[in-house]
């Protein structure tokens, strides 16, 4: 637990109008400072930040906080990763406590993982500038550099170990703990991604903590993710959401697709509120996080019976969830397509009434607990109830 002692301290450290200025551009008007609200679509702004008080409120939806609160709502952040991120922005450090023996050596782990991940980015990235196969085969997926460039997108060379080109101490233990590679039955230890396109997976703070590598043609498995890491935990993680977070706010609705390619052709086809699943089922955790940028959430799925069994469950684990003042919802695909070749072939228009006419969580809910029921009985009706 962060001491409440150590926390006001920061807080009257901090300067709240250059921090919300770094992320939304503020206006001196009289006392306060003025702007569009950032947690709601509005014209005329009714944001206000007041220097004095060290606190926003916005006069439209009702946010309100201090500089910490600003940054767990905008940035979709946690307390603790909030507190940090400010008091690391003021040169302060936050005190470990007796539960936390060692936290500064394990601090300190984390920071040389997070440097190794970003190493092995700036390779990948320079690694797809010079494979024209790779080239070729984003661009047969009707993808441009632009799009790639945003999501930061790479390629893993072919061959064992192409990373030892990057890192001297290939052979490290601190290497294996990246995920990065692999120690095999026999002892050698080769790459874990070999020959796949590249895609980063960002951390709320804006760090690189896993990757998603897709085959480029056929290949088993089609997908491989990072293994968790004391980086990465795939069921608190969402793959685009850094890219994602202005048009959260703009549409105020999460799109939750299950493919890393299916988040970068809807961002390119103009629905920039796309986010992904890693490789897991929709968590408590990802729900959680989404609502707290967006007041609906739609979960898109393909139409077949895996799209369905995944829907399911991401209605098991969002129904702890639920707020008054929130809505989830499920849209489904006509088979056999996916998010990715549906909107290339209908447009953004058609996907857009797809999600605006999603079944809404109470119907689907319903309907799925109805089919486990036999309702030609009175058991069966009790057993729905």
């Amino acid at each position: 637990m962060i001491p409440e002692s150590f926390i006001q301290d920061m807080l009257a450290r901090v300067d709240i109008i250059d921090l919300i200025n770094k992320y939304v551009p503020l206006k001196k008007a009289g006392a306060n400072y003025m702007a569009c609200c950032p947690f709601h679509s509005e014209k005329t702004p009714s944001f206000t930040v007041s220097p004095v008080k060290q606190f926003y409120h916005c006069f439209g939806c009702g946010a309100h906080g201090t500089a910490i609160g600003f940054l767990m709502e905008y940035q979709g952040m946690g307390f603790v990763d909030a507190v940090k991120e400010l008091a690391a922005s003021i040169g302060m450090q936050v005190p470990e406590t007796r539960d936390h023996v060692g936290g500064a050596e394990q601090s300190g782990r984390l920071r040389r993982l997070s440097e190794r991940m970003s190493e092995a980015h700036v390779f990948y990235k320079a690694a797809l500038k010079k494979s024209e196969r790779a080239i070729a085969y984003l661009k047969k997926r009707g993808l441009s550099g632009e799009v790639a460039a945003r999501f930061g997108m790479g390629y893993a060379p072919e061959g064992w170990q192409a990373l030892q080109a990057v890192f001297t101490d290939y052979a490290s233990l601190e290497m294996l703990e990246t995920g990065l590679v692999i120690d095999g039955d026999n002892g050698r230890r080769y790459d874990r991604f070999r020959d796949r396109i590249m895609f980063p997976i960002i951390s709320a703070r804006g760090e690189v903590i896993g990757f998603g590598g897709r085959v480029l043609e056929e290949g088993d498995p089609k997908y491989l993710n990072s293994p968790e890491t004391p980086l990465f935990e795939k069921g608190r993680e969402l793959f685009g959401l850094p890219q994602a977070r202005q048009a959260l706010r703009d549409e105020n609705c999460a799109i939750v697709v299950e493919g890393y390619l299916d988040v970068i052709a809807l961002a390119q086809h103009g629905v920039g509120n796309a986010v992904a699943t890693l490789g897991t089922a929709t968590t408590s955790t990802h729900v959680q996080k989404l609502l707290r940028q967006a007041d609906r959430v739609v979960f898109c799925f393909d139409g077949d019976a895996a799209g369905r069994k995944a829907a399911a469950k991401a209605l098991d684990n969002a129904l702890e969830s639920l707020a008054d003042n929130k809505a989830l919802a499920f849209a489904f695909l006509p088979e056999p397509e996916d998010p990715d070749s549906f909107i290339r072939k209908a447009g953004k228009a058609a996907f857009t009434r797809l999600i605006a006419q999603a079944t809404p969580l109470s119907d689907f809910l319903l309907r799925e607990v109805s089919a486990r029921c036999d309702l030609t009985t009175s058991e069966g009706k009790a057993r729905l109830i």
